[in-house]
């Protein structure tokens, strides 16, 4: 599963709207929505933060993105 389907999935189980979560790690809710629409990724502190807030592990919210694992193959350090 892609990383902006289970931050959407999340954001839903969570109750929260994207506003709300915007709020809560302070970005603009339109970042939210670009992340949940696979137009951008978060940066690490903002995964790092929505992990907290919606209460899955690190590995819930990354393992398994293959965007993800391609990026990192491609440029491992960035």
């Amino acid at each position: 599963m892609e990383i902006k389907k289970k931050l959407k999935d999340a954001r839903a189980n969570a109750g929260l709207t994207q506003e709300q979560v915007a709020e809560k790690i302070m970005v603009s809710r339109q970042t939210i929505s670009n992340w949940e629409n696979g137009k951008s990724l978060p940066d690490i502190i903002s995964i790092i933060n929505l992990s907290d807030l919606y209460q899955i592990s690190l590995d819930e919210l990354l393992k398994g993105d293959t965007r993800l694992k391609k990026n990192s193959r491609d440029n491992p350090f960035p």
